[in-house]
């Protein structure tokens, strides 16, 4: 049965999603070309630690203006909100039927090649080889589809950042979240890589139903494979829980990783959505400060806390105006209300046994 207050905690998702993307694009590029420390100093110039709003502007830094304070006017358009979307769209056409033959149609479909990185760019570099041989809707490929995740980034963040809607729209269902993230993750990654996304989805199913945070967070954690790098990070970000020091300990674990793997990110996540369960500012804040993929982070981050359902204050929500910037083919500017209502109706409908396809179908 699908709960009373389904409609806040969508909305909460797609605001805090939003909202974290925000913060962390200002400052992405700062941390993963010139690290921790250039972050760090630029937020002290700025004078925005502890971080509890947007970034200041500093002239002559390497930072996206139109996500720092008192220069938004929309959402930017960002891969953390494409890949949202994009798994609203495929699962209004497809349900739980969903394949992975149905993501990477869909990629060729909307997502410019241009928007897509590490393990999706080279994903979508063998579609594009490939594509026809198998493009038309029904046919099956003619070649093995799992060759587009034998890339060197198929235990990156990728998948992640993908994996949230899966678990927005089946609360209390996280096995089937799981079933769907990894359908898509799939296309593009193995191993953590595949893990990292199905849990977040996983998570995302489990927080309407849990009695707290921490719960949800050992309940998804059994979605993937209990000997693996991302379970051993869910461990560690929740044992960092409360300890300002955590995201300095994670960034020592993982030093040897890319800035952009799965494992060390999610660690982060993991510990500032526990460190911070009832302050949204925080959370945000301290996981976009601590470093490393910024904007995945505290997209990440916002999506999870926003689906407790709790409200995100208004100063966070005024400056972008319920208006989403995509770069999609179809799509230029989204009103947030528009993705809400969208997101709702489709978890009724899953919720009801059938896809959105099969109802406009009837309906004709």
């Amino acid at each position: 049965m699908i709960e009373a207050d389904l409609e806040t905690r969508i909305r909460g998702a797609w605001q805090g999603r939003i909202t974290g993307c925000l913060l962390g694009k200002a400052v992405e590029m700062l941390s993963l070309r010139e690290g921790f420390d250039a972050l760090q100093e630029y937020l002290q110039r700025a004078h925005a630690l502890p971080l509890r709003d947007y970034i200041p502007l500093l002239e002559g830094t390497r930072v996206w203006a139109g996500c720092c304070r008192g220069h938004i006017t929309h959402s930017e358009p960002d891969d953390d909100i494409h890949y949202t979307t994009l798994a609203l769209i495929m699962l209004e056409a497809h349900g739980t039927a969903l394949t992975t033959e149905d993501v990477a149609r869909t990629w060729l479909n909307y997502l410019p090649v241009g928007m897509t990185f590490t393990a999706e760019r080279a994903a979508y570099r063998i579609l594009l080889n490939r594509a026809h041989e198998w493009f038309p809707q029904g046919r099956e490929p003619g070649f093995d589809i799992s060759e587009c995740s034998d890339n060197p980034y198929n235990d990156w963040i990728g998948a992640q950042i993908r994996a949230d809607l899966y678990g927005w729209v089946t609360p209390g269902n996280a096995t089937l979240a799981a079933q769907l993230a990894t359908q898509d993750a799939q296309l593009s990654h193995r191993g953590d890589g595949i893990s990292g996304a199905v849990f977040v989805a996983a998570l995302g199913a489990e927080i309407p139903a849990a009695e707290s945070l921490v719960n949800a967070v050992t309940r998804a954690k059994t979605h993937i494979p209990q000997d693996s790098g991302a379970a051993e990070a869910i461990e560690l970000g929740m044992s960092c829980a409360g300890d300002a020091a955590g995201p300095a300990t994670i960034r020592d674990k993982y030093a040897s990783l890319s800035p952009v793997h799965t494992l060390n990110n999610l660690a982060l996540v993991v510990w500032a959505l526990l460190t911070h369960t009832d302050d949204f500012g925080a959370a945000i804040g301290d996981v976009v400060a601590a470093g490393l993929d910024t904007d995945c982070n505290g997209a990440t981050v916002g999506a999870l806390w926003g689906l407790q359902g709790k409200p995100i204050p208004e100063p966070w929500l005024n400056p972008w105006q319920g208006k989403v910037a995509l770069s999609l083919a179809g799509h230029d500017t989204l009103q947030l209300s528009e993705l809400v209502d969208r997101t709702v109706n489709l978890a009724k409908t899953l919720s009801a046994g059938s896809s959105l396809a099969d109802s406009y179908q009837n309906e004709a």
